[in-house]
């Protein structure tokens, strides 16, 4: 095998697969990249068994042919090497040959054989959406995803079709997020579980285009994602998802419209004074008029009060301030509803329309003066 391609496009490749590199394995195999060079371009193939990446760049692919590559020793070479072309050639013996300008490596490549190949999927029960619409819904919900090996459900992410309407929904078992957004087409019900590693990794590398597309295709065990020309198969999560809908509910008490910008500044302020691993709340106080914001820490106190707009009842009630940050960081609203049933009950954070709801569940706090 021989080809020759620019450092730049040769680095990025490598950074796309890498995310289906495991960092601790019994199968070494599985840290190699796979890298084929035909007619077609240059083919980047990395896979984890759960999670698999395919990319293919352009190139001078003067022999064809294919080798696995320890990947980290691969790529950290291709970024330290001067910046212009970069020539890799492969022989008989596999024997991997790494130039540019006056460098050049020699590293020990490896035999196909026991390398694990793409599972083949049809494309025939597909959506598309833009690359930039699903970037951003899954920024929007990721963060209330949680690592339990308990409840698997809670390390992934609802994803729902029903005709135009694409459904996200997460939950770390103290709050609720859900995104909604409209598709060009309608499509048939489906519902899926997909690793929060998955869709993590998948933000990552999607450009945030508003005009290309990325194509998801749903089968039985896998999901995948389709853009420019990257393929990501990802194995889905087994088991049902929790009954959300029951968790949600149209009843309040009070209600309160507030100043995104200027709550989201308020709350940045408050976690000046909470350490990583502090629990401590903010207490809201919410009236007619304004709301005064108290934070008490080990470090020292915080106090400040906000204008806003109030219906029903008055109410004091006391959050994680980090919950509140990121459910008013993957709003983008100038104003923000919050719905209060009492001091014990969930939160419920929702525009008109519904195209997000973030549920968050209060915390127990003490009144200090």
């Amino acid at each position: 095998m021989k080809f020759t391609c620019e450092k730049q496009i040769l680095s990025n490749a490598l950074t796309i697969v890498s995310r289906a590199i495991p960092v601790k394995t019994t199968m070494s195999i599985l840290q190699c990249v796979l890298v084929e060079a035909n007619a077609e371009g240059i083919r980047f193939t990395a896979n984890d068994m759960e999670l698999g990446i395919e990319t293919v760049v352009e190139g001078q692919v003067e022999e064809p042919g294919i080798v696995a590559i320890e990947e980290k020793i691969f790529h950290e070479i291709v970024r330290k090497l001067p910046e212009g072309e970069i020539r890799l050639t492969v022989d008989p013996s596999l024997k991997v040959t790494i130039q540019s300008g006056r460098s050049k490596f020699n590293l020990i490549g490896r035999s196909t054989e026991e390398f694990t190949y793409l599972p083949t999927v049809e494309r025939i029960d597909s959506i598309r959406m833009t690359q930039l619409s699903l970037k951003n819904v899954i920024s929007q919900t990721i963060f209330s995803t949680k690592n339990d090996e308990t409840n698997k459900m809670m390390g992934g992410e609802l994803i729902q079709i029903d005709q135009d309407t694409f459904k996200m929904v997460s939950l770390d078992g103290h709050r609720i997020s859900i995104r909604r957004l409209h598709l060009a087409s309608s499509y048939a019900p489906r519902k899926v579980v997909v690793p929060a590693k998955t869709l993590d990794d998948i933000s990552r590398i999607l450009p945030d285009s508003a005009e290309n597309q990325v194509s998801l295709t749903f089968t039985g065990k896998h999901m995948v994602f389709d853009f420019d020309r990257t393929t990501v198969i990802s194995r889905l999560l087994e088991g049902e998802f929790y009954a959300i809908d029951q968790m949600l509910s149209s009843d309040f008490e009070t209600k309160m419209t507030i100043n995104r910008h200027e709550f989201l500044d308020c709350l940045d302020r408050t976690t000046l004074l909470v350490k990583e691993n502090d629990k401590k709340p903010v207490i809201l106080n919410i009236t007619d008029e304004q709301m005064s914001l108290k934070i008490r820490s080990t470090i020292g106190s915080f106090d400040e009060e906000i204008e806003v707009e109030k219906q029903g009842k008055d109410l004091m009630i006391g959050f994680n301030p980090r919950f509140l940050l990121d459910a008013m960081r993957a709003i983008e609203d100038e104003t923000v509803d919050f719905y209060f049933v009492n001091p014990k009950a969930p939160c419920f954070i929702k525009d008109t329309e519904d195209k997000y709801i973030y549920l968050i569940l209060p915390v127990n706090f003490t009144v200090v003066d």
